[in-house]
């Protein structure tokens, strides 16, 4: 059985996704990030990457290729700042699913490991360029 599995498989998943673009939704600064005016495209990768890298279909792979999750983001400018927030809406909608100790604690720690890994551009760099998010 896979984590995927464990934790209750799609609807799980598919309420962490939805959950998290709620907080996006309703978050100015981080929902700039997001260049469509749907989110909609933008929960279906997500959800389809999650349940992929977490044990479930492989339908992201088949439909974008490989994840290359640092190659997919490096066109954003991607900060300290804006992964504190990333991780603020995704870390709440986790609190949403109540899953055991051990499936939370591993959850929360990728989670966590993924938007640090994410980083591309400190603040003082974006601020000495002139340039904004």
């Amino acid at each position: 059985m896979t984590f995927f599995d464990e934790v209750g498989g799609h609807p799980t998943f598919a309420r962490l996704v939805h959950e998290f673009y709620v907080g996006v939704a309703g978050d100015p600064e981080l929902r700039a990030l997001y260049p469509e005016a749907d989110l909609g495209p933008a929960q279906l990768r997500l959800l389809g990457f999650l349940e992929q890298y977490w044990g479930g279909p492989g339908t992201y792979s088949q439909e974008r290729g490989h994840p290359r999750l640092r190659m997919r983001h490096h066109p954003y400018a991607v900060t300290p700042a804006q992964r504190d927030r990333w991780l603020t809406h995704m870390l709440a909608a986790v609190d949403t699913l109540a899953l055991d100790e051990a499936h939370d604690l591993l959850l929360r720690d990728y989670l966590t490991r993924a938007a640090h890994s994410l980083v591309n551009q400190l603040e003082d760099e974006q601020l000495a360029n002139g340039s904004s998010t």
